[in-house]
């Protein structure tokens, strides 16, 4: 029996962290640090807008969906000593590491306020991997890490995040991460791993100048924050009234988004293709490849207009590009692909893509409640179908450097693929020197097959751009017409594609049987009823709450309700639309 055959000796050491008392840089053998003076302010406040949204999905989803775990870099030569007192020193560097949000006063104990902690102790699990190859260690660190993505944080109590040591007696092998989103997102984990590379390599460190999350909070309370929330509102109230709900409208798509697949590609030609077409359109290579991508969607989709959501939005603001904390609120973009040219369409992009980044800081329970709203209005609920997430800025230099070059030219690998509540999300890892991105599709809309078609189309469309401006039309070219043909159930009604055989299905899981008929762009429906309470105010609130996973279904405009009485038939008919609702959404827009 060789070491790795037996299950690794695991332990447990308690880092205890004091941001104003002794900490400081570690040396390379793990002695005692110098000491440091931590930041200043020790203190509690309101929660910021991003900490606000990501807790209420931390509380109704599981771990796996709000935890992200990730595998960091060594630097040759770290000991094991050295590890833990670079993580203590990162844990003191950071207040969103060290902030708890306790329960608040309402009946929910829904927090009111973050609390960052100056003193605590981080908990370090150790395992004993010496003996293996870089492969299996490779294998082990993800295994950890996917074991320890199902544990949930305690949100009243920091630290906000988790580490496990893979090590060799005192030489430290690997690193492996796991953070609560509430108190970092994806690009705020770069800023970490960036951190920690440097301060286990025994460099000095620079004070900290991003805002920490207490002070974004201030500045979202203050009058000109309130107002920048109140007009990011209007923008999103806009987009969910009038734009098409869904993107995707796809004889394919049956239930909610699912059994998801990952494909990693990577291009050094594509990244020099991509610099070409900067060059020649003088836009940047985030708005180029968006415009790449939204113009293979749209096609794929067989429409023009499009509603993307974009995360890391709020990173676009030069201020924030380096905070720790979690700034996950979506940019939305409503972009029109219908253009002569991609020319046109990135210079669309680009002035979409602004204007939807600057109406990115949001009041969460305001959100989701418009996005309600809108589902009320409008009988779709927006499913967020679309998602894109550039994060070439902020991968550190050290993740990319310890990355193999791609063996070949695209290298295209499939990865395990995380559970996402989207159809398609196109995430930008690197644009400098080589082009990688990840696609996670679902298969609805994209089976691996036409991933990957997907992924090589898009490759061949910025080869093509690099020489001059590609025309739409010849899209089905790289990436094949577009298969959603739509039979005659299918129809386009308030700006979205439905589907009146999905449509019955609502209507008699919910109503039961019933007639259905389009009366000039408007869906009626007719039943009949025992029940007194059935009016069309409550068959449509019975309707609306049985839409997420139908993207391909709607609510009607109009009920008839008929009510078999002694001496006659009692008729109610009406939209079932709630007045309030109606009039809070036309003071939005």
């Amino acid at each position: 029996m060789t070491p790795h055959d037996v299950r690794p000796a695991r332990r447990q050491i308690s880092v205890p962290f004091a941001a104003e008392s002794d900490g400081g840089s570690p040396t390379r053998d793990g002695g005692p640090p110098t000491r440091h003076s931590g930041p200043p302010t020790r203190d509690s406040g309101p929660l910021t807008r991003g900490q606000d949204n990501m807790i209420r999905c931390i509380r109704g989803e599981a771990p796996e969906q709000s935890n992200k775990d990730s595998v960091w870099p060594v630097p040759d030569g770290t000991s094991l000593g050295a590890g833990l007192a670079a993580l203590r020193r990162l844990v003191e560097r950071h207040d969103s590491l060290r902030t708890a949000f306790p329960p608040g006063p309402g009946p929910d104990g829904f927090p009111a306020a973050q609390v960052v902690h100056p003193t605590g102790a981080l908990t370090v699990t150790v395992v004993e991997a010496g003996g293996r190859s870089d492969a299996e260690l490779d294998a082990l660190a993800e295994e950890s890490g996917r074991a320890d993505l199902a544990v949930p944080f305690d949100l009243a109590a920091p630290p906000r995040i988790r580490f496990t040591l893979l090590a060799d007696r005192d030489r430290l092998l690997r690193l492996v991460a796991v953070v609560c989103h509430a108190g970092a997102d994806g690009a705020a984990t770069a800023v970490l791993i960036r951190d920690w590379h440097a301060l286990a390599a025994g460099q000095e460190l620079p004070p900290v100048t991003a805002p920490t999350p207490l002070e974004v909070a201030a500045a979202e309370q203050s009058t000109q924050g309130r107002r920048r929330a109140a007009n990011s509102l209007r923008h999103w109230a806009r987009v969910l009234t009038t734009a098409p709900q869904s993107v995707f409208a796809d004889a394919r798509i049956v239930g909610p988004p699912g059994d998801h697949g990952a494909l990693l590609v990577r291009s050094t030609a594509a990244a020099g293709h991509l610099a070409a077409v900067c060059r020649r359109t003088s836009a940047s290579p985030s708005v180029v490849l968006l415009a790449v991508f939204a113009a293979l969607v749209a096609h794929r989709a067989g429409r023009g207009e499009l509603v993307i959501s974009a995360l890391s939005a709020n990173r676009q603001r030069a201020a924030l590009v380096d905070h720790v904390g979690t700034l996950a609120q979506d940019a939305l973009i409503l972009l029109d692909a219908g253009v002569d040219d991609l020319d046109e369409l990135i210079a669309r992009t680009k002035s979409a893509s602004l204007g939807a980044y600057w109406h990115s800081t949001l009041d969460a329970e305001l959100v989701w409640q418009l996005v309600e709203d809108a589902a009320h209005l409008r009988g779709t609920r927006f499913p967020r179908q679309v998602v894109v997430n550039d994060l070439s800025l902020t991968v550190p230099a050290a993740v990319i450097d310890a990355r193999p070059a791609p063996a070949g030219d695209p290298e295209l690998t499939p990865l395990p693929a995380p559970t996402l509540p989207a159809r398609l999300m196109f995430t930008i890892l690197r644009i400098a020197g080589s082009l990688e991105f990840v696609l996670v599709t679902c298969p609805q809309v994209l089976d691996p097959a036409e991933t990957e078609g997907f992924a090589r189309a898009l490759l061949a469309v910025l080869a093509a751009a690099a020489e001059g401006p590609v025309v739409p039309a010849g899209l089905p070219g790289v990436l094949g017409p577009p298969p959603c043909a739509r039979g005659r159930d299918w129809r386009l009604v308030d700006g979205s594609w439905v589907d009146l055989a999905a449509v019955r299905g609502l209507l008699d899981a919910t109503l039961g049987p019933h007639q259905l008929r389009l009366d000039e762009g408007r869906l009626v429906a007719e039943l009949v009823s025992a029940d007194p309470a059935l009016d069309p105010a409550a068959a449509h609130r019975a309707v609306v709450a049985a839409l997420p996973g139908r993207d391909t279904a709607m609510a009607p405009h109009h009920y008839v309700v008929r009510h078999p009485a002694p001496g006659g038939e009692l008729v109610r008919a009406g939209s079932g639309r709630d007045q309030e609702i109606v009039a809070r959404l036309s003071a939005l827009t």
